[in-house]
Formats: structure tokens, sequence, C-alpha cells
């Protein structure tokens, strides 16, 4: 329904107004869609300031051929897999692997606040390809469905499904023998 509204006041030339709804609507569920992926508190505010300025760019290009839902999430996810392949890559010309940039972001993120085997989960999740790793957390956490997933990354949900299972397995493997 809040979509609805946005789309009208963008729709009536209030396009400040149905902005301000946009950042008001979603700051916190793409704050915690980006964080999941990206690890860092700074980091996903970069990258969620680089979504809004994305959005205000393009909202009077919005056509309304997808959801807003979907074309906000979609411009979320392609800036933090920008921000991570870049991050893949300083990892790569440094001689670190991306597991292990990954996990050390971790252990020295002070906002992060669980104990060990939370902590254990969230390294073998940030050790995932960029894309298995955003799949389990669209799934596993936030509990989008496949065909919302399959508009916002543009792959089918057969091929989600796949990723979702390899990102299961993986994360089981890095786990066993915690329980």
């Amino acid at each position: 329904m809040e979509d609805d509204r946005i789309i009208t006041l963008f729709n009536n030339g209030r396009i400040e107004e149905a902005f301000n709804e946009i950042v008001s609507s979603y700051k916190e569920r793409l704050y915690w869609h980006i964080r999941r992926m990206a690890g860092s508190h700074e980091d996903t505010d970069d990258i969620l300031q680089n979504t809004f300025v994305k959005i205000w760019a393009g909202l009077p290009s919005f056509r309304g051929e997808s959801r807003l839902y979907t074309w906000i999430y979609r411009i979320a996810t392609n800036e933090t897999i920008t921000f991570l392949n870049r991050q893949r890559l300083h990892a790569c010309l440094s001689f670190r692997t991306y597991k292990a940039v990954a996990s050390a972001e971790i252990e020295a993120d002070p906002y992060f606040n669980g104990d060990a085997l939370l902590k254990k989960l969230h390294k073998a999740i940030a050790s995932l390809p960029p894309k298995q790793r955003m799949v389990f957390n669209m799934r596993y956490f936030e509990e989008m469905k496949y065909e919302d997933m399959s508009e916002i990354l543009g792959t089918s949900v057969g091929a989600l499904k796949a990723s979702y299972h390899h990102a299961y397995k993986k994360i089981a493997a890095e786990m066993k023998g915690e329980f």
C-alpha cells in the first residue's frame, strides 16, 4: 500500500515528497539487506547512501514495468554487488583471500554483538561468493519469495533455488561440529 501512495505522490508532481516516503519506508529494510552482504556498518552506510542517490536520480525514469519494491531492491542489490566486486579486486591485489578479508571485518566490527557461534555463522556467510551470499540472505533472513528474488536479481527461480542450496551446503560444512 505504501508503494501505491509513493507512486501517486510522484505522478502528482510531488517528487521530493515521494522520495522522502521512499527513504522513510525503505531505509531500515535496505540497511539490513545491504548489511548482510557488505558486512560492516560503515560500508553499509556508504552503499545505502549511493543507493538513495541512484533512486533519486532514477525516479523520474521509473516506468512502473516492475513493482517499486523490486526496482528499489534491484538498485540496492546492484550497488552492493558493485561494492563487493571492488572489495574482491582489492583483496586479490593485496594477495589476501576474500574469505580472510570478510572474516577480519566481522572480527573488527564494533557493532557485532553476537556470541561465538553467531560470529562463526556470519563468517561462513561472508565467505560465500557474492551471488550465493545474496540469495542466502534474501531467503533466510528476509524470508523473501523466490519469485520476488527473481525479479530483483533477474535470475530464474530454479537458479535461485540452486544457489540457495549450494550456499546452505557450504554454510553447513563450515558450521559442522558446532551443534
